[in-house]
């Protein structure tokens, strides 16, 4: 009888080009090396973030959430159970913790902060790969509680929402030591990337409420007026959204992949994620890098090659993808995922492994910095968390036209 690796086997024998499918094979058997009998607090088998990560093991944060999309349509209900045990820990509240550390005997995890909330993208995922809505039904509550906790903990007095990276350090946004936390906020206003979040968070729960004709008063109302706030975070001078504070002040401004968000989740208007992608995600001079995309356009001044100042995650290229595509921009979803596939295959040929982030400019990812401050100074090796290139290859099919399913 088939096992769930053999589909997965099965897909990476066929998926995107024949050079990246000793890459795609690897991936393959890592998902595998990453499962685990179930344990508290997950009722299910659990995956964690990758073998190979420094401070594991460990589940959650957005890492689990790429890591679902890269295996739902060959694994539904392996995906099925991840997304569950993503919300098994869910507090009273409505938190999601983010990372949950199975090192010691009991596992553990914070109540201060949470994640970039991108999970219900992997119930969507699960609906469409199985033709069934029960898994949105479990989940409905669970996100209706967690855009209370949002509501309750992370908006701000211009009506957006913020992660608490700038206030005490905690990197929830998933973007740790991120070039747009070096100046301090005196007080909370919107960041692009969290209100993106809470924007797509109501809209999900919106359109769940009508298929599932539940009771949902006001989300509507909430995912248009987010709407609009985004379109006040679009600078028409530069052609890309910033963080409210940085909004019409070109001197402060800085190139961070962050603003992509609006265009990932359908916030901005044809014209605005039009001039994104054109001027940004396939601009060379900015994110567009011989691996792309950089977390920091390659000519900033802020630019570096440490962790999220500048080297190429490739689940970021993924959310980008997704956003042309989203806009109907195949050309574009295309070429980003074919250079950072290739870029991942000649490492892999090389090295043997995947890395936690790229360096942007092909070169070794092994000379690129993590945390010079800590003992664990380059990337990650056998990190599937920020990896999910089964599906990238998947997306660079359809971007191509070279495959029928339209997932």
């Amino acid at each position: 009888m088939p096992t769930r690796l053999d589909t997965l086997r099965e897909a990476a024998e066929t998926l995107g080009k024949p050079e990246w499918r000793p890459l795609l094979a690897y991936v393959a058997e890592l998902h595998g090396l990453s499962t685990h009998p179930p344990r508290d607090p997950f009722p299910y088998p659990w995956e964690e973030i990758g073998p190979g990560y420094c401070y594991g093991p460990a589940f959650g944060h957005w890492d689990l959430i790429h890591q679902v999309l890269d295996v739902v349509l060959w694994e539904p209900e392996h995906a099925r159970h991840q997304i569950l045990n993503n919300l098994a820990a869910q507090q009273p509240d409505g938190l999601v913790p983010g990372s949950i550390w199975l090192k010691d005997k009991e596992p553990r995890w914070g109540l201060d902060g949470g994640h970039p909330a991108v999970w219900p993208i992997a119930v969507d995922a699960h609906v469409n790969a199985t033709g069934e809505a029960s898994l949105m039904a479990d989940c409905f509550d669970s996100l209706v509680k967690q855009i209370g906790w949002f509501e309750a903990n992370r908006a701000t007095d211009d009506g957006g929402f913020f992660y608490i990276d700038l206030t005490q350090q905690k990197w929830e946004s998933g973007i740790d030591q991120g070039i747009r936390f070096d100046e301090p906020m005196e007080a909370p206003s919107a960041l692009v990337d969290a209100t993106s979040h809470v924007y797509q968070m109501y809209a999900i729960a919106a359109r769940w409420a009508e298929a599932l004709d539940r009771p949902a008063p006001g989300l509507g109302e909430r995912c248009e007026d987010l709407k609009a706030l985004i379109g006040e975070l679009y600078d028409a001078e530069q052609g890309f959204f910033f963080d409210r504070r940085w909004v019409g002040q070109p001197d402060r401004q800085h190139a961070a992949f962050d603003g992509i968000w609006p265009v990932v989740v359908g916030a901005a208007t044809e014209e605005q994620a039009g001039r994104v992608i054109d001027e940004w995600m396939l601009n060379e001079k900015r994110f567009y890098a011989h691996h792309p995309i950089s977390t920091v356009g390659v000519t900033d001044s802020k630019f570096e090659l440490r962790m999220w100042r500048g080297p190429t995650w490739n689940s970021m290229t993924m959310w980008a993808s997704r956003g042309c595509l989203r806009y109907g921009r195949k050309d574009a979803a295309a070429a980003l995922l074919g250079r950072a596939l290739d870029a991942s295959s000649e490492w892999f040929e090389k090295t043997g492994t995947i890395w936690e982030f790229y360096h942007p400019h092909g070169e070794d990812p092994r000379t690129v910095n993590r945390k010079p401050e800590t003992a664990y100074n380059a990337p990650c090796s056998d990190y599937l968390g920020h990896n999910p290139l089964l599906v990238m290859a998947k997306l660079w099919e359809e971007a191509e036209g070279t495959a029928i399913s339209d997932q």
